[in-house]
């Protein structure tokens, strides 16, 4: 039995603030992935409204402040894809999954590894630390297959 599509807004580093632009562009997900550094529990609770959330920890969390579902490592299984999320790149055990989460460095990028899996970092919301601006990542997926990503920048 074939799965739906599924799309997965992937978000990092929003350190307390979520802008209004970014809740817009997060209307629609089936699942909304954080890389950490979330840095209030107000905005974990405002994003659980969207669509479930799969979050990590960042350096800038506190290991208690999210109860025991939030730890420094997420790993899942959604839309026929093992994914793995943490705040540091370095950390990823990317042979293990098939999409690799990071953040961090405020940076954003998607890059394709030889194994056919994916390494996201969607970049900051907030505080970008490149001339895109603010941005997130989209993924669609169904059945085990990536059907589409990107890097969305947001309005400030």
């Amino acid at each position: 039995m074939a799965q739906q599509t599924m799309r997965f807004d992937i978000i990092s580093d929003t350190h307390g603030y979520l802008s209004q632009a970014l809740l817009t562009e997060l209307q629609g997900a089936d699942v909304i992935v954080h890389a950490g550094d979330i840095c209030a529990l107000s905005d974990l609770r405002e994003l659980q409204k969207i669509a479930p959330v799969r979050a990590c920890l960042g350096n800038n969390d506190l290991p208690y402040a999210y109860g025991p579902q939030v730890t420094r490592m997420e790993r899942f299984f959604r839309a026929g894809l093992r994914w793995q999320v943490c705040h540091y790149r370095e950390r990823l055990d990317a042979l293990t999954c098939d999409i690799a989460v990071c953040g961090h460095t405020h940076k954003p990028y998607i890059e394709d590894r030889p194994d056919g899996g994916l390494i996201i970092n969607p970049g900051s919301p907030t505080y970008p630390r490149t001339q895109m601006g603010p941005t997130m990542a989209r993924l669609v997926a169904r059945d085990g297959e990536v059907l589409h990503t990107e890097i969305i920048q947001l309005d400030y």
